[in-house]
């Protein structure tokens, strides 16, 4: 795309298909390099990437050749297969359907990154749901209670 110049960076959050507690830290390192590889793949730059057992937070530079849609199509398709393919998981892994997507500009890109990488630090005080409610607050999305993710079955 000549004279095409952007600017895009979007923090997308997804959760394991009922938020079962399923990603290990026996392999959740090798799946983050595999999601990287597919996000890079793809042409988008991972700025930060991390994960808790039910859920993964990425921010990436987003190309805009390619919608954030199909992005996450390709991540959570291809991350699922390989995951089973691995037999990393005991029954059949799954993500949960939909994903948040939240865009930042490029002043807070720091912020951002500290946020993700320290995922660990901040669950100990909050919930996944009560973060992922605040993120859709804070953002002025309205939203279903319905259609947020699952608490764990």
């Amino acid at each position: 795309m000549s004279n095409t110049y952007t600017q895009l960076y979007i923090h997308i959050v997804f959760a394991v298909k009922n938020r079962a507690a399923l990603l290990s830290t026996d392999w959740d390192e090798r799946l983050r390099l595999y999601i990287i590889a597919t996000v890079q793949n793809n042409g988008h730059k991972m700025l930060s990437i991390n994960n808790m057992p039910d859920h993964v937070h990425m921010f990436i530079g987003l190309n805009p050749a390619q919608s954030v849609s199909d992005l996450m199509r390709l991540v959570k398709g291809d991350s699922s297969e390989w995951i089973n393919k691995e037999r990393l998981t005991k029954s059949k892994f799954q993500w949960q359907e939909g994903y948040g997507a939240f865009s930042y500009s490029k002043s807070q890109l720091v912020k951002v990154v500290n946020y993700i990488n320290n995922q660990q630090e901040h669950h100990k005080k909050t919930t996944f749901l009560d973060e992922y409610r605040q993120l859709l607050t804070s953002f002025d999305i309205a939203f279903d209670e319905r259609y947020i993710f699952k608490e764990p079955e």
